[in-house]
């Protein structure tokens, strides 16, 4: 039987069906955010904790209807790396010259900052790397981990794109230049 608590400004359900494994090993964890500057946001998120499926699904969705969204930002010091970035799993990321987080089923919300973004692509780029067998992919990979390496050391300018057709994401700051989708 499910249960359901609240652990201080978070609803927490454990014990519901995965739609994974079919075990009562999912929880559910709902919590309301406000983002200076962008509003209150609905954080959702289930995991199940059955060692052999582990399946995670997060989300972000806002209180208040934003509509189709783009937002593009110039990253140039160190100092942009603490930019909040909220990314919702509708969300497209997109670093020309770099690589790009796409939306779909596999695709998670977060709520994190600039730094938080130049890492998961970062991340996903040394696992290519290290897969690759091919010299030229090796290469461009390695290259992609400098540039990224030195944007976050402020040291190189990179762009970073943010469309969202839902309109539950956004990067807070200034700096961005925000339109409709």
């Amino acid at each position: 039987m499910a249960k359901k608590e609240e652990v201080g400004e978070m609803s927490v359900i454990e014990g519901e069906t995965c739609p994974f494994c079919h075990q009562k090993t999912l929880t559910l964890r709902e919590a309301e955010r406000d983002i200076p500057y962008f509003g209150k946001i609905y954080i959702f998120s289930m995991d199940c904790s059955n060692s052999e499926c582990n399946y995670h699904k997060a989300d972000v969705e806002t209180v208040e209807e934003h509509g189709p969204v783009k937002y593009v930002i110039e990253v140039d010091s160190e100092d942009d790396m603490k930019i909040r970035v909220v990314k919702s799993s509708t969300a497209t990321v997109r670093i020309p010259h770099v690589g790009s987080i796409e939306p779909g089923e596999a695709s998670n919300g977060y709520v994190t900052n600039i730094e938080g973004i130049l890492n998961r692509v970062k991340k996903q780029v040394e696992i290519l790397r290290d897969e690759s067998e091919d010299k030229s992919d090796i290469k461009k990979a390695k290259n992609i981990i400098k540039k990224l390496t030195r944007v976050m050391w402020g040291q190189e300018k990179l762009k970073m794109t943010v469309e969202d057709p839902a309109g539950n994401s956004a990067i807070v700051s200034e700096k961005v230049v925000k339109a409709k989708l």
